[in-house]
Parts: structure tokens; C-alpha cells; sequence
């Protein structure tokens, strides 16, 4: 089979190439056609001997649709890699409105996805996602939101790694699954249709030889003038009976086999693999599942492919008068069954292991575009070590850094600060870098050390007048969950944002110390911002608490913010100013 390009150079005149020619062939095969029909009437008013030249045309207008079929087919990958090539350069400058946006994963009561921007608009499933199939992304979206796993994410981040070093072996994968596969045809349950074998009668092999023979050797005679022409049409009726016996089964595999584009996409995905050598445990343990038969699994989608092609134009006008003729139906039926029962259990699961390639392929083309050159270290400690953080969905030439540590002897912080100045930003900075990292991507700093731990955040806590739930009762309720898993003995790295925010001052300030002193004597470590100064005071009472402030600047009727980490609490807050700046006039007491 003739190899796609998926290079990316001049994409633009070679779309002019093809078009071309598929012009001229679109104007061959017409006269190829015409000649079919002139040289097949003369064949049965005139001379047999016509026959000759009717085959050979039809031989040639096969291949003329052939490559046609893959002129069209170069051009719609060269249409995906300019797509894919447009939402690299989006990607890149953080323009994501356009890219989809996974909204549909998104999981209220999930330990953290809510808030950290892993889905919807603006989020972390726009940078990552590079797959086509509804499966891919549902096991991309549970990726992002699985539990801490450091060993399964060490596996991801020598195979994400691997595969950013292989941008062409990206660029194929994803723009043959945009350019082939096609979710449109109904046929949700084909893989255990494919998965069922049965046995193949003796008489339908005996009828398919029997229709062949039979047919041709009527054809022979009545073109020969040794039988009257009559007993061709009779033929052509007592075909009708076995004919009969599989145009139920055919007609069920053209509604359950996947269409030609899925399975072109599948066919050409696995050829892609089988023709790769990795070096990561991963992707050989993935690859391995692929490559474990005699027959390549993409040879066997091949023959699918064909069969399949033959099935859906069973009623085309050249193919019928074969079948009345040969009974060629009976030998599509057998073969199709005999195609199913050696093989098909085993490439029915095909699909499910390429959504795992999709998946790493994703994880490979984030790291191509996007990625940053840190450095991940494990540890088995509850602490977070990093350098140099900033937050993956902000323009890099925009980001502000910050270096934080949390761990050891100092496992709670008190996080001060005015209005706007960024500590939401920071929390979820550090929130979605430990994602990425749980993910296998390199998070967006250049030193992170990640100990043993699970993360859980409580920040955008809403009401919800259907379930009569305040969204003061959501964060608590969001604490209590939070509690219960601290004194079981887990280690979770927590992000609570504005702190019981919902109540009067003095019970906000009252309920907060008492929660801290309760989570200071479990395993677990974090983060608490609020704008409750008076809790500062916990650091010289409390052992593990420490303050860390971010601080903003008022100079005549502007607030200036450097959105840099400083230790301390924060010293002064921007509330009174910014209520002025928004048209609030305070009266002179």
C-alpha cells in the first residue's frame, strides 16, 4: 500500500498538486466508464471476444478510483495538518476560545477538577487534547482527574518524553484520526458483533463453488450459441434461493461493520505503530498488545477494510449483475465469517488499545509544543519543592514565577494579601502543576519536587437552588470531606481559598483557627488564603504554620501589583481603594 506524506512543508501547493490531478483523473475515469459500457454491449450483441477489452477497462477504471481514492485521501491529511498546525501557533499564545474544551468532564464534587481549570473554557484539557475518538477523550479526561499514582506517572513522563522526540510519528497519528475516523455511523455495538463467531455450513461453500462454476459455464455456452439465452435468466432465478439464505447476514454486517473512514483510520494508525521502536516500558508494553500476531494488525484492517468495501456496494450497478451471474454474495458471506472467526475477538479490542495511543500521543504532542525543560524529583515525604513555578495557561512571556516550599518542619501555610494581588492564581499554579506532573508532563517551572501524596482543593464552592444548598454549606461540606480523610491518615496536599468566607468576621475568624489547629495534627499540608490578618498570629503559636503574603502598591489612583511571593503576612490590603476606583464615594466621618 502506497505511504501518506505527513510532512508540513509547502502544505499549501501540495493541496494545488493533488487537486490537479485529481481533476484529470476525475475526467479518466469518465471516459474509463464510457468504455465499460460500449465495449460490454458489444461483447454480448457482437463477439465474445469483446470481453477482453471490457475486463481490461474495468481493470483499469479500479485502479483509476484507487488512486483517486488516495489523491482525496492525501488531501484531507494535508487539510488536518494545517488544522494542526493552526492550533499549535493557538496553543502557543494561549488563544484556546476556539479549541474544545471538554466542558462535558467536568466534575463538581471531584477532589480538585472544579477548580483548577482542567476543563471548560481557558483550560488545561485545551492544551493537552490532540484526540479524535469520543473513547480517547473520556480516557484523557480520567486521566486528568485520576488519583496521585508517582509510578504510574513516571511511566507517563518517559513516554511523554519519548514521543515529543518523535514530532513526525505525532503529526501522523493525529492527522490521519482528523482526516479518517468519524464517529457518524450508529454502530456502537460492532466490536462484540465482531467478537462472535459461528460456524459456516458446508453448503454454503458447496453453493458458492457451485455458483461460480455453474455461472460461468453458463455464460460460456449461451455466448458460444450451444443453449438458448433463456436459460441464462432461469439461472439468474434459481440464484435468487441461495442468494436468499446470506442476504440477512450481509445486510447485518453492513449495519454493524464500522465505516470505511473509521476504519481507515485504524488501518493507518496501526501501520504508523508497527513501523516504530520505543525505548519506554510504556509504550513497548502498548505497542506489544499491537504487534503480537503473525498477521499485522493492520493488514487484518486492510482485509476488513475490503470486505466492508465490498458489502456496501453490493447494490452498485457493475457489482450486480456479477452477483445474479456468480453468486459472488455467497462467497462474501463465507469469507467475511471466516475473516470473523480467526480474527475477529482478537481485533475487536483494537480500538480500545488505539485510545490508549491517542491518550499518549496527546501527552507526546503537549510536551512538542508547549513544553518546558524542568526537572522532576520524587519523594515519599508530604512536601512540594519548586523553583521557578508559573501557571501553564498564561502566556509564558506574561507569567510572574514564584519559588515555594512546603514540607519538613513547615507544613501549613497562611496565605495574606490584597484584592487581585494573586494568591488564587498561585494556589491554582501550584494545583494544576502537581496535575500535569501526576500526568507525566513536565510541569511549568525548572526544579519540582513532588513527595507521596493526593491533592484537594476547596475554591470555587457555588450555591445550588436545586439541591437548596448555599455555597456556604458547599464549602463546608467540601471541609468535612477534607477532615474525614486527614484523620484516616492521608497525605493531601490541600488549596482552601478565602476560608469560611460565607459567615460574619468573628465566626470566620473563630472557625477558621479552630479548623487549623485540627488539620495541623494530621499527616496533611497546604495552603489557606484569606484576608483575615488576625490569623497570622497562629505562625508564633502553632509550630507548622507559617505566613506568606502577596502585596500590592496604591500610588494616587492606581494599585500596582508584582505578583511576587514574600514571607510575612501581608502588611497592608487594597479592599477601600479599589471600591473608590470602582465609582464608590466614602463620606467624611
Amino acid at each position: 500500500m502506497k505511504e501518506f506524506d505527513f510532512g508540513t512543508e509547502d502544505l499549501s501547493g501540495k493541496i494545488a498538486e493533488i487537486k490537479k490531478k485529481s481533476g484529470s483523473l476525475s475526467f479518466l475515469r469518465l471516459l474509463l466508464f464510457v468504455g465499460i459500457g460500449i465495449t460490454g454491449i458489444l461483447s454480448i450483441s457482437q463477439t465474445l471476444v469483446w470481453a477482453i477489452p471490457f475486463l481490461i477497462i474495468i481493470g483499469f477504471f479500479v485502479v483509476s478510483i484507487q488512486k483517486y481514492n488516495f489523491l482525496k485521501d492525501q488531501e484531507a491529511i494535508y487539510q488536518a495538518l494545517i488544522d494542526i498546525l493552526a492550533k499549535e501557533e493557538l496553543r502557543i499564545a494561549r488563544n484556546l476560545k476556539s479549541i474544545e474544551n471538554g466542558i462535558e468532564f467536568q466534575d463538581k464534587s471531584h477532589p480538585f477538577a472544579n477548580d483548577l481549570d482542567l476543563f471548560g473554557d481557558h483550560s488545561l484539557f485545551q492544551l493537552v487534547n490532540h484526540t479524535v475518538t469520543k473513547g480517547a477523550r473520556v480516557k484523557l479526561s480520567n486521566l486528568m482527574k485520576s488519583p496521585f499514582d508517582q509510578e504510574m506517572a513516571k511511566k507517563l513522563q518517559d513516554a511523554s518524553q519519548e514521543l515529543s522526540l518523535n514530532p513526525g510519528f505525532l503529526r501522523a497519528i493525529e492527522s490521519s484520526g482528523k482526516a479518517f475516523y468519524s464517529e457518524d455511523k450508529k454502530n456502537l455495538n460492532w466490536q462484540n458483533w465482531l467478537g462472535n463467531k459461528k460456524d459456516i455450513s458446508p453448503i454454503l461453500s458447496v453453493l458458492a463453488f457451485v455458483g461460480s462454476i455453474g455461472g460461468l459455464t453458463v455464460i460460456i455456452l449461451v455466448a458460444l450459441g450451444l443453449i438458448p439465452s433463456a436459460l441464462l435468466g432461469l439461472w439468474v432465478l434459481i440464484g435468487f434461493i441461495p442468494l436468499g439464505f446470506v442476504f440477512k447476514s450481509l445486510k447485518e454486517a453492513s449495519d454493524k461493520l464500522p465505516s470505511r473512514s473509521q476504519l481507515k483510520a485504524f488501518s493507518t494508525w496501526l501501520r504508523e505503530l508497527e513501523k516504530m521502536n520505543f525505548d519506554s516500558s510504556l509504550l513497548k508494553e502498548k505497542q506489544h498488545h499491537i504487534l503480537r500476531n503473525e498477521i499485522s494488525a493492520s493488514q487484518l484492517f486492510n482485509q476488513l477494510d475490503r470486505l466492508g468495501l465490498w458489502i456496501d456496494n453490493r447494490i452498485n450497478i457493475l457489482y450486480i449483475p456479477f452477483n445474479l451471474l456468480l453468486w459472488t454474495d455467497l462467497f462474501l458471506a463465507r469469507k467475511l465469517q471466516l475473516w470473523i472467526n480467526q480474527h475477529g475477538e482478537e481485533m475487536s479490542k483494537i480500538p480500545e488499545l488505539l485510545e490508549d495511543w491517542e491518550l499518549l500521543v496527546s501527552l507526546g504532542a503537549f510536551e512538542k509544543e508547549i513544553g518546558f525543560q524542568s526537572q522532576v524529583t520524587w519523594t515519599d515525604d508530604a512536601n512540594l519543592f519548586v523553583e521557578n513555578i508559573s501557571h501553564p495557561l498564561l502566556n509564558p512571556d506574561k507569567a510572574i514565577s514564584n519559588d515555594f516550599r512546603l514540607g519538613d518542619l513547615k507544613r501549613f501555610v497562611l496565605l495574606t494579601g490584597a484584592n487581585m494581588s494573586g494568591k488564587t492564581t498561585f494556589m491554582r499554579t501550584l494545583g494544576i502543576n502537581c496535575v500535569m506532573v501526576n500526568m507525566g508532563l513536565k510541569p511549568y517551572d525548572a526544579n519540582f519536587t513532588m513527595g507521596n501524596f493526593q491533592l484537594y482543593t476547596s475554591m470555587r464552592n457555588t450555591d445550588n437552588l436545586g439541591e437548596s444548598v448555599s455555597s456556604f454549606y458547599a464549602e463546608l461540606s467540601r471541609i468535612h470531606t477534607l477532615i474525614e480523610r486527614l484523620e484516616n491518615g492521608e497525605k493531601i496536599f490541600f488549596l482552601l481559598d478565602e476560608i469560611l468566607k460565607g459567615t460574619n468576621t468573628e465566626d470566620r475568624i473563630a472557625g477558621s483557627e479552630a479548623l487549623i489547629r485540627q488539620v495541623a495534627k494530621t499527616p496533611g499540608f497546604g495552603i489557606v488564603s484569606t484576608h483575615d490578618i488576625e490569623l497570622s498570629a497562629l505562625e508564633g503559636k502553632i509550630e507548622v504554620v507559617e505566613n506568606r503574603s502577596f502585596h500590592s502598591e496604591i500610588l494616587d489612583d492606581t494599585i500596582n501589583f508584582d505578583y511576587k511571593l514574600k514571607q510575612g503576612p501581608c502588611p497592608s490590603f487594597n479592599a477601600h481603594k479599589l471600591m473608590e476606583l470602582m465609582g464608590i464615594k466614602f463620606q467624611d466621618q
